[in-house]
């Protein structure tokens, strides 16, 4: 059966797992956990996304991240690549690291988004990790602490986290403490670490199958959510690819692309390019949003094209969705 791909939609939430191959360790030292945040921080900083929750145990991670308008795997490709590369280097060893691809599970957020937070920040104690409750909460390699106010961390996300639990710092603070706790004997929780119990391997058309055939779909492996959230998410994925794929055979690409927004913005082709005229920066902006969520470019391909920097990328894609949904801009095929 071939590998599913990936479910992209902007704004979704995202638990990511990668494990060490044979369950090795991927983590060897502090000076190893110390260089993944900071790659973390980074890869945040150029894609847009919002990191909520994190663990980093000796031989896998957890991620919980909300989307920008890039995809995730933009951030998990540098980010476990980049990793990889450093600690084979420094541990002088050669070959793989992670136990395959990493997994990615679309996270319905009214339903999981606190569960999957208290779940990822319970792995130390669950694991005896830590010895007691004490050195839980000032356990460095995870974000609990960070949102306990005993670590501080800028790049993540604690506002929309406590503010879940109270309207003050101190109140809400308290209330999150309790909320972890209530679940520190509760065990391992598969069904918060990956996918449903029916396997949905050809997208909207499979699902459309099953329920023809009166079959009950309880989830697909890539998404954790209700049934309704599942057949939503599918469905978008499944226009979006489409979409591109259509985009593909009319000829679409960067050059086309390029003259079709130049058009639009009423300025010359080949002005557009460059680091220099300010005034172009609308027209760079369409090209971005539109180049990465209609053609599926590369941010890293366009910011080529355009001369510019990978974060720089990031700031016109979030102008150009906000032009493009301001000036009620689309682009037609």
């Amino acid at each position: 059966m071939p590998r599913q791909g990936r479910i992209n939609i902007e704004g979704g939430i995202y638990h990511i797992i990668q494990r060490g191959l044979e369950k090795r360790e991927i983590f060897l030292d502090d000076e190893d956990r110390r260089e993944f945040l900071r790659r973390l921080k980074n890869g945040l900083e150029e894609t847009g996304h919002k990191c909520y929750a994190w663990v980093l145990m000796p031989n896998h991670f957890h991620l919980l991240i909300r989307s920008g308008v890039k995809p995730s795997c933009d951030l998990m490709r540098k980010l476990s690549t980049g990793y990889a590369l450093y600690f084979n280097k420094k541990h002088d060893r050669c070959g793989y690291l992670y136990q395959g691809r990493y997994k990615s599970v679309l996270c319905q957020e009214e339903s999981y988004f606190l569960q999957l937070i208290r779940y990822i920040h319970l792995n130390p104690l669950r694991a005896k990790i830590v010895k007691d409750l004490r050195e839980f909460e000032i356990f460095l390699w995870s974000g609990h602490s960070v949102l306990l106010g005993i670590n501080h961390l800028k790049w993540q996300s604690t506002g929309e986290v406590l503010g879940r639990f109270g309207k003050s710092q101190l109140e809400a603070v308290k209330k999150y403490r309790e909320f972890v706790l209530e679940a520190k004997d509760i065990g391992r929780r598969d069904e918060l670490s990956g996918g449903g119990l029916i396997r949905s391997a050809g997208g909207w058309e499979e699902v459309k199958s099953l329920r023809e055939s009166k079959s009950r779909l309880k989830a697909d492996e890539r998404i954790l959510g209700d049934g309704q959230f599942v057949d939503n998410a599918l469905q978008h994925s499944e226009r979006k690819m489409k979409r591109h794929e259509k985009f593909k055979k009319e000829g679409w690409n960067i050059k086309k692309l390029e003259a079709h927004v130049c058009k639009l913005t009423n300025i010359k082709e080949g002005v557009i390019i460059g680091k220099k005229k300010k005034s172009n920066i609308k027209a760079k902006g369409l090209l971005a949003y539109w180049g990465v969520n209609e053609l599926g470019i590369k941010g890293a391909e366009l910011g080529r094209y355009l001369g510019i920097s990978k974060q720089a990328i990031s700031y016109l894609i979030k102008k150009g969705e906000k032009t493009a949904n301001e000036d009620g801009l689309y682009l037609s095929i």
